[in-house]
């Protein structure tokens, strides 16, 4: 029988697991682990780490934010520096194939090298525009232009399915046009739901099927509704599921930012929004507290939600580290990254 993915994605306190991990690791609401750049030192150490949760978990989730340029955990021992996502959109305004031959080797490297070390998924690509005024996103978007993120979006993805991995467009509706931080305060975007759907929304819409996961911001959308879209029955239910037809998996962005205080105390957050419609939330840097989330949560998910949690699993066998260092495809990925955006 297989196990119902747990709704709460966590970290763990250090390089190595701890015998309170280990507790909050066996917890029924458990269903993923998200790693940062302090849980590396080195390769070694983390395929380590991703064996012992895995020696822990067979069936469980683990995730990091790698995104390249200044989005990617891991940068030493052999991981590739990725230039910043908006870089394949200055590649696209000079040379359009380029950019787009790009982005897939882009994706394949990313994608190959995190599942050499045991990593089932990265919270990438961005779906945001850029319109040269959020600090936050920046450069990690990879153009201000909807159909140019949609094509290098879908180019991106591909080269992560390439290597077996599942891909998570954010944040939805769109983060680029509010200025403030949400991991330090709660932005707000005043444009009418119309002018959102014209140009941020579009890129979700136009990716349709190949798009598997989405990541809801924590944006207020004024004239939409007051809470922010991750907690929002409207933009989660009515706009991305009825409207635009989205089947795949929703993730909460980290309940532990500043903008996620609305939802009032971190299990009050989760219990929201997950009422909202998400279908696994994210716990992050607070590994006590997400323990408390554990034992205080009380939520059954859908045979939906746990399908769709199951489909973000990574498909085929992934290479080891050395094996991948010889292969044809990845060496021509990374020389032509480096030969177009070096």
């Amino acid at each position: 029988m297989k196990r119902i993915p747990g709704p709460v994605m966590l970290d763990v306190a250090g390089t190595t697991l701890s015998d309170a991990d280990i507790d909050r690791l066996t917890h029924p609401m458990t269903g993923g682990i998200i790693l940062f750049a302090r849980h590396f030192e080195n390769r070694a150490q983390l395929v380590a780490l991703t064996d012992a949760i895995r020696d822990v978990r067979e069936d469980i989730l683990i995730a990091v934010d790698h995104e390249g340029g200044r989005v990617q955990r891991f940068r030493t021992d052999g991981f590739t520096v990725l230039p910043a996502p908006g870089r394949l959109g200055e590649l696209w305004d000079r040379d359009v194939l380029a950019a787009t031959k790009t982005a897939t080797a882009f994706g394949y490297v990313l994608a190959s090298e995190l599942r050499a070390c045991g990593i089932d998924m990265s919270f990438t690509p961005v779906l945001d525009l850029n319109y040269g005024q959020s600090k936050v996103i920046g450069d990690r978007a990879l153009h201000g232009d909807p159909r140019v993120v949609t094509m290098l979006a879908k180019s991106l993805n591909h080269g992560l399915a390439l290597a077996g991995m599942a891909n998570c467009g954010k944040h939805f509706p769109g983060h680029g046009f509010a200025s403030a931080d949400s991991h330090v305060a709660l932005p707000t975007d005043d444009r009418a739901l119309e002018d959102i759907l014209a140009a941020d929304v579009r890129p979700y819409d136009w990716l349709g099927m190949s798009l598997a996961s989405v990541i809801p911001a924590h944006v207020i959308y004024a004239q939409v509704d007051d809470k922010p879209a991750g907690f929002s029955r409207i933009w989660l239910q009515d706009i991305l599921r009825a409207r635009l037809g989205f089947n795949g998996a929703i993730f909460s962005d980290d309940l532990s930012m500043e903008a996620a205080r609305a939802g009032g105390t971190l299990t009050e957050a989760a219990s929201a929004a997950l009422a909202a419609g998400c279908d696994m939330v994210l716990i992050c840097n607070q590994p006590e507290e997400a323990g408390r989330v554990l034992k205080q949560l009380r939520h059954v998910p859908s045979k939906a939600s746990a399908q769709r949690l199951r489909q973000m699993r990574p498909r085929g066998k992934a290479l080891r580290w050395d094996k991948l260092q010889g292969q044809v495809e990845y060496r021509a990925a990374r020389a032509l990254i480096e030969d177009t955006l070096g």
